[in-house]
């Protein structure tokens, strides 16, 4: 299992492809590299392709602290020391969390940066006391089948998870989820309790494509909308029929945008 050691933490990572230019992919909570299996299998024919877990979850090592500013910086090292130059980041939920403050803060790593599923503002407060009592469960009892349920309702849209043609992949999804560990907790509260960086977005210029499913409901539409506005020249695609996971709901369509944007935007030699 490759790992790369960083100042105070390990992370899992898998490494694709050949190519000029490097695509990294960065999951959401309660998720892995194994989120973008779909694109990394798409990308990796055209780019060398880059995707790790998270500290705290998955196959990474479980050290703390969880702050979203501390797994950015996890980011921005792994970038250094595996690629030494700006990447195309493409990030999701959390990823995405951790793709805006590379780009603000590191805008030497960042060629490009994609953003689905995101929010630049700290968690509603209105979420909280729902987020906190499924963590609490899971402190105490793992990931349990009530609360797959009910994390499966916020992770996917409605329709996807009521298309009987998806049972496999809905079975599939849920067994990958129950699979945490009761340490996740601590990545959850990095999340739920993260501070908002609405002031940051005007300090990234990297070309920004910004994806949101028609029926996200953890992080909805008029979030990615609020981000598109504060990035100067940032493109916004609602993908419909998508949740919180249309990497993994609506594959070709991902792939099909993203990959249309990048060669708009660059030209590989």
């Amino acid at each position: 299992m490759p790992t790369l050691s960083l100042k105070d933490v390990s992370l899992y990572y898998e490494e694709h492809g050949t190519g000029d230019e490097t695509i990294v992919f960065s999951h959401g909570l309660l998720w892995s590299a194994r989120m973008f299996e779909a694109q990394v299998a798409k990308f990796s024919e055209k780019y060398r392709v880059l995707a790790y877990d998270h500290r705290g979850q998955a196959r990474s090592e479980v050290k703390g602290p969880f702050d979203q500013d501390t797994v950015a910086e996890d980011a921005a090292e792994l970038i250094r020391k595996l690629v030494g130059g700006p990447v195309h980041f493409i990030g999701l939920s959390m990823g995405g969390f951790v793709g805006m403050r590379l780009a603000a803060r590191h805008p030497e790593l960042i060629r490009s940066l994609i953003l689905l599923e995101t929010s630049a503002q700290a968690e509603p407060v209105e979420n909280l006391p729902q987020y906190k009592l499924l963590n609490g469960i899971v402190r105490w009892f793992g990931i349990i089948p009530p609360v797959a349920n009910k994390v499966m309702k916020i992770m996917f849209a409605k329709s996807w998870l009521a298309n009987p043609s998806n049972a496999q992949a809905i079975s599939r999804w849920k067994k990958e989820l129950s699979s945490n560990k009761k340490s996740i907790t601590g990545p959850v509260e990095g999340v739920i309790y993260r501070k908002g960086i609405e002031d940051e977005l005007s300090r990234i210029v990297c070309p920004t494509l910004i994806l949101v499913g028609d029926e996200d409901v953890a992080t909805r539409p008029e979030k990615a909308a609020f981000i598109q506005k504060e990035i100067k020249g940032s493109d916004l695609v609602v993908l419909s029929g998508a949740g919180h996971s249309s990497c993994i709901e609506k594959p070709e369509e991902v792939n099909q945008v993203i990959w249309t944007w990048l060669d708009q935007h660059f030209t590989l030699s």
